[in-house]
């Protein structure tokens, strides 16, 4: 294991050693420049289109008069004009070594526009849906004059279900194609979230701060380097490195006295220096009615609860507010890096906890707080030392700790009455814990293309996190004399096969290792604490090919053996509400996606339908049970449960009219199924080939937009949409436990939403209403934890 270990750090010290010898004797190609303007059938100038190098994504934005100019580095390119509402204009250019060029670029209005609620502008996502993995791109764009966050958008997807705990801020996981939380990975631009803490967590991101949404279900590429069993989201940032400067900034405020705003602002020197500022905030009191039973205290010290008598209460411990702002700074189109980008990234979080994890347990006292700093660094080559040949590297560092708070010597109903505790404080567990959390991240991927037929990719991953807990309670105390550790690599290298546009397929193979240590008891009495430690090396594969049976009918089929590694929670636990073990298992699962779709577009029309097949095998599959701590208190933690087995499929369909109409939807069905036939004992299993508790398997969305455009001046839209999103009824325990009038079931929901929004002068200032909930249904994501009820929202958009 030492081998392997110095065996990492011999490649990191050379990729280290090449990229700043590349950087200092790389050979300064002089640039050439492209300028031109851009203009309608009409002759009228084009404001604020994208130029770009197709090959590259670096560019410019055309000025108001419709003039562009952009450097580039000498080659062959293709070159490109795109802008909302008109067709994307592509041609063929050779720049020489100092050379000037002028383009002048007509741009035709498009017949029709495939809208955004699924999927995004194929001009734009070309390389993810003509690949041959399970992806789609949602166009996040199109959402920024919405107060939606990341996870709204999301739930749009076929297959995939954002489960919340409660309003703003609160605990989510999500669900795809049958698998949850800690299954499905989440980047940001391609590198990993682990541990970057609450603020960045996805229903607390706006979504003005992605450019697009990349969902990869299942089979996942290389490219991410990462142990996701159930797929990967990853987080494409509006980077506006293309444009000289840019500004997005806006306000939103609704029930519940919601608080949201978002600025960015970055600007790109003509000699390639560049800087960004990203901030954020929400804040909610979260004091939305629920209906539940009440506990009465009574004269004697006692308490009782009649679980049959349901009132409507408000929320009164529940505010959250979280706070993040970034900034970069770095080159852009250089000789020697296409991009250097230096961050540093502080965020904060405030939360108060008013259940645990089921509805019935209520606090008035008990929070958590905390803060995370973060440098980042990334660095991106084309065509290093050789033609085909690009390098990424990126590396984060995140110091973040985490206050969990309890300590009130009251006790609390649903009513906001309260009594003082006659026994120890702390309405859960008596505890002012702080946790110190550092968590490094960083990512060397290199890509080689030959002669653009053959196409080899390297993906190496590295993730160090250490936890240490320090008990605030006693005065001069000392930290945990032993920290929580792990360490994880994986690595990844694929070869893909591009004969024709016709088809193509992709081989891979990935190594997993990880180092984990903590302590564990030794006694029954837990009094006694020792140092464990445990490694984990093993090996998956896989392969993906789509072939496209007509031009605008394709078909997909991957496979992949796959692992996932423990979480730090599931192994030590989130120092609150859930505990860990240490001893858990990776899971393995046989993973395969069979999609067909169709593309198809005539006159003012255009459809798109899709159909996928499901299947997953697993192994030591991880799961979070709910469990009693007596005296009413209820945690969660997490077991092996064994073999599951989750077959299912993904129906979707859109229509659009022109640009003035988008309608369509999303249908899935999963049975996720307990495949464990007998006990350790050797008896059959009660609850073989039953459904996994706790598990939605059938849900669907749909959506209607109308646009009207050049509404009171030219360049102005009205927006009006509506969305909805039904879930079938599913047990929180067994269905093949207990009789059924005693079943704990997360019932049946259809909720209803509307939103109105007005774009001026093409997009640069916008306001839009929405009223979510419309028909004030009792929405659960988890069994008796009730969301909010209706809701209104008002946002204010400034895009220049």
């Amino acid at each position: 294991m030492n081998q392997l270990k110095s065996l990492y750090v011999r490649l990191t010290g050379i990729i280290v050693f090449i990229f700043f010898f590349h950087s200092l004797f790389a050979q300064q190609d002089r640039q050439a420049v492209i300028r031109g303007s851009v203009k309608d059938s009409k002759g009228d100038p084009v404001e604020f289109a994208t130029v770009y190098i197709k090959e590259t994504q670096q560019g410019t934005q055309s000025d108001i008069k419709g003039d562009f100019l952009l450097q580039v580095a000498p080659g062959s390119y293709t070159f490109c004009v795109q802008m909302m509402g008109y067709e994307t204009h592509e041609q063929p250019i050779t720049v020489q070594p100092g050379g000037r060029m002028t383009i002048s670029v007509e741009l035709a209005e498009k017949r029709y526009a495939l809208q955004e609620v699924v999927i995004e502008a194929k001009s734009s996502v070309q390389r993810i849906n003509e690949s041959a993995y399970n992806a789609v791109a949602l166009d996040a764009t199109v959402q920024h004059n919405l107060t939606t966050n990341l996870s709204g958008m999301l739930n749009k997807v076929s297959g995939v279900r954002i489960r919340e705990t409660g309003g703003v801020g609160s605990e989510m996981q999500v669900m795809m194609d049958g698998f949850s939380g800690k299954h499905v990975k989440v980047f940001i631009d391609g590198v990993p979230q682990e541990g970057v803490g609450a603020s960045f967590g996805l229903n607390n991101i706006p979504v003005n701060y992605a450019e697009r949404i990349e969902v990869y279900k299942g089979v996942v590429p290389v490219e991410f380097g990462t142990d996701a069993i159930g797929g990967v989201i990853n987080i494409v940032t509006r980077k506006g490195f293309n444009r000289k400067w840019h500004l997005d900034a806006s306000y939103s405020y609704g029930s519940f006295n919601t608080h949201k705003s978002y600025f960015n602002f970055g600007q790109t020197f003509d000699n390639g220096l560049t800087y960004e500022v990203n901030a954020f905030q929400n804040y909610s009191d979260n004091n939305y009615y629920v209906d539940t039973p009440v506990k009465e205290f009574l004269p004697d010290g006692g308490s009782s609860t009649d679980r049959s008598k349901i009132e409507h209460v408000k929320r009164f411990h529940d505010t959250f507010h979280n706070e993040a702002i970034s900034g970069k700074v770095g080159l852009v189109d250089k000789p020697w890096a296409d991009r250097l980008i230096f961050g540093v990234t502080y965020s904060q979080v405030y939360k108060e906890l008013q259940t645990g994890v089921r509805q019935e347990i209520v606090f008035g006292g008990k929070y958590r707080k905390g803060h995370s700093v973060m440098p980042s660094l990334e660095y991106r080559k084309r065509n290093m030392f050789v033609d085909g040949l690009d390098v990424t590297l990126t590396a984060n560092y995140n110091k973040n700790n985490t206050h969990n708070v309890d300590t009130s010597s009251y006790e609390f109903n649903w009513r906001g009455e309260k009594r003082l505790r006659t026994g120890t404080p702390g309405e859960q567990s008596y505890m002012h814990l702080r946790s110190d959390n550092n968590n490094w991240n960083g990512t060397v991927s290199a890509r080689y293309r030959l002669k653009d037929i053959h196409s080899f990719t390297f993906n190496h991953i590295i993730n160090s996190f250490r936890r240490s807990n320090r008990s605030l309670l006693t005065p001069g105390s000392g930290p945990d004399p032993i920290p929580k550790e792990t360490q994880k690599n994986v690595s990844g290298l694929s070869y893909q096969l591009m004969p024709n546009d016709r088809w193509n397929a992709s081989l891979f193979g990935k190594y997993y290792y990880q180092y984990v240590a903590g302590p564990i008891a030794t006694s029954s009495s837990l009094d006694e604490i020792v140092r464990a430690t445990k490694t984990i090396s093993t090996t998956g594969y896989g392969a993906a090919g789509t072939y496209f049976i007509m031009d605008n009918l394709q078909a997909k089929i991957s496979y992949e053996k796959v692992y996932r590694l423990p979480t730090n929670n599931e192994m030590f636990g989130d120092e609150d509400l859930e505990t860990g073990d240490i001893a858990i298992k990776p899971e393995n699962s046989h993973n395969i996606n069979f999609n067909v779709s169709l593309d198809e577009s005539f006159d003012k029309h255009a459809i798109y339908l899709e159909g996928g097949l499901i299947y997953r095998d697993i192994k030591d599959y991880i799961q979070r049970n709910i469990t009693g701590l007596g005296g009413g208190r209820y945690g969660a933690a997490y077991v092996n449960h064994g073999k599951v087995l989750t077959k299912g499929y993904t129906l979707t369909a859109r229509y659009n009219f022109s640009n003035l109409l988008s309608v369509g939807g999303n249908f899935t069905e999963i049975n996720t199924r307990d495949n464990v036939a007998t006990t350790i004992t050797g008896s059959p299993s009660n609850t073989y080939k039953a459904r996994m508790p706790n598990v939605p398997y059938l849900f669907a969305n749909a959506d209607i937009t109308f646009y009207r455009h050049d509404l009171g001046a030219k360049g102005n839209v009205l927006t009006v949409s509506y969305d909805n999103f039904y879930v079938k009824s599913f047990p929180l325990y067994s269905e093949a436990l207990g009789s059924s009038e005693s079943k704990s079931v997360v019932p049946t929901q259809f909720s209803h939403n509307v939103s109105v929004s007005y774009s001026l002068k093409e997009g640069r200032y916008n306001i839009s209403f929405e009223c979510q909930n419309l028909t004030d249904e009792k929405l659960y994501d988890n069994f008796s934890l009730q969301k909010a009820g209706r809701a209104f929202y008002g946002k204010l958009r400034v895009s220049l």
